[in-house]
Order: C-alpha cells, then sequence, then structure tokens
C-alpha cells in the first residue's frame, strides 16, 4: 500500500493512532464493541375480527446473518386458552419474558381460584412487566392477541418499554414494515377517500396474512422457511402451517 506522505496524511494517520485502544498486555490497537441485546430477526403479524383473532410468525431463527434454525416456533406463545403472545427481536429476552408471563399469570390464577385472567388484563400485565425493565428493557416487540368477554378479537401492540393500545390488527419483527402498510390499505383503508374500513371475515384474514408473509418473505432475509397460523375462535384453536422460500 502507498503511504501518503502529506501533511494531511501525517496528520490523519496520527489521528487514527490516537483515537485507537492501547492494549497493555499485547500492545496491539485494537477497537472493541459489545452489545447486549441482538436481534434474531423474523417477523409476526395479528389480525382480529368479529368472532376471530389469527396470530402468524415465520418459523426462522437467525444470527449475524447466519439461519440458527429454520423450525424455531418461540415468536408465538399461548399464555391462556384465550390468549397468545406473539414477539419479535432477542431470542433470550423473548423466552424470559414468556416464562415471566407464564409464571404471573399462574399466581393470578392461583389467588383467585383458578379463574384465568381475560385478555385485556394480561395486555395491562404485560405493559407494567415491560415498564418495570425500562432502564435494562427486553429486546422484545410484542403483540399481545386474543378474545374478550364479547368472544370478539383484539390485538394489543408493545414498543420495548410497555406503551401500547388496542387496535384490530398489528406486526412486529424485521418484515413488518412490508407486512403492515398492505394491512392499513385493506383493512384500515388508509388514505382512501369515501372507503370505510374493512369488516374481515376469518378466511378473508386468514388469506390475506398468507399473501402478506409470502411476500414479504421475497423482500426480507431475514423472514421466511415457514409461517405458522393460530386461527383462535370461541371452538377452540385451529393451526395451520404455510411453506415459504428457504433461500
Amino acid at each position: 500500500m502507498i503511504e501518503d506522505h502529506s501533511e494531511y496524511g501525517r496528520y490523519y494517520k496520527k489521528k487514527l493512532e490516537s483515537s485507537a485502544l492501547e492494549l497493555p498486555s499485547t500492545g496491539g490497537k485494537q477497537h472493541h464493541e459489545w452489545s447486549p441485546y441482538a436481534d434474531n430477526g423474523g417477523t409476526a403479524a395479528a389480525i382480529s375480527g368479529k368472532g376471530y383473532v389469527i396470530v402468524a410468525a415465520d418459523t426462522r431463527l437467525n444470527g449475524d446473518f447466519c439461519i440458527n434454525t429454520r423450525t424455531d416456533e418461540s415468536k408465538l406463545f399461548q399464555l391462556t386458552p384465550q390468549t397468545f403472545l406473539a414477539s419479535g427481536g432477542m431470542q433470550a429476552d423473548r423466552l424470559q419474558l414468556q416464562q415471566t408471563l407464564k409464571y404471573r399469570i399462574q399466581w393470578y390464577e392461583f389467588n383467585n381460584g383458578g379463574q384465568t385472567p381475560s385478555t385485556p388484563a394480561i395486555a395491562q400485565l404485560l405493559s407494567t412487566v415491560l415498564y418495570q425493565r425500562r432502564f435494562f428493557p427486553y429486546y422484545t416487540f410484542n403483540i399481545v392477541a386474543g378474545l374478550d368477554k364479547n368472544g370478539d378479537g383484539v390485538c394489543y401492540s408493545y414498543d420495548a418499554v410497555g406503551c401500547t393500545e388496542p387496535l384490530n390488527y398489528g406486526t412486529t419483527g424485521t418484515a413488518s414494515s412490508f407486512i403492515e402498510p398492505l394491512m392499513d390499505c385493506l383493512i384500515r383503508r388508509s388514505n382512501m377517500v369515501g372507503q370505510a374500513p374493512a369488516d374481515l371475515t376469518k378466511d378473508e384474514a386468514l388469506i390475506m396474512l398468507k399473501n402478506a408473509f409470502t411476500g414479504a418473505s421475497e423482500r426480507d432475509i431475514f423472514t421466511g422457511d415457514s409461517v405458522r397460523f393460530f386461527v383462535l375462535t370461541k371452538t377452540g384453536v385451529e393451526t395451520e402451517v404455510l411453506q415459504l422460500r428457504k433461500d
């Protein structure tokens, strides 16, 4: 490599050397970076309607542009027979949060004669748990989806510190920027003149989610392999798996 011996070159070289971290043990110059967080990729989404709620997530688990597994199902977790948790972000924090909520729900049932908490109650519980960790938060971005007391679907979307609001759909994860605009257009019909929000049936919502994940997997390298759907109604839970691209 040809060295620059000009005045600017000597100044720039000196600047780089002064900014490097001296290591007494080896005498070398290195820059050290460490973060307690990692994003393991993937995408989750939920749509609620009259008498149903659909929760979906892909099964690819990523790390440093590598595929750790193609069969991971930890993005979705059934908290109660009426409520699901969908999470994106860091795998370790996601699993820890799921277990924390599981134990808190078991403690609630123990203190209330076996009564299962409602979906709105669990949504508030998650908001509280996340806010308690606001100074060193769980690196997860969550959706609570389930049925309310009338048997209709409801979704709650969260940021990392627990801010939430009830909606009829939500997305989280690396491909949410592809899926959410589609939902805005087809469900809320944002910026459409004279168009009322759509009232999708269960089958229509399921088809839309399948198309959304198929399109997202074509554009997001962290979303793929397959997507698992949980369709929750008053009669129970139905499961379906859709294969996505593997590359």
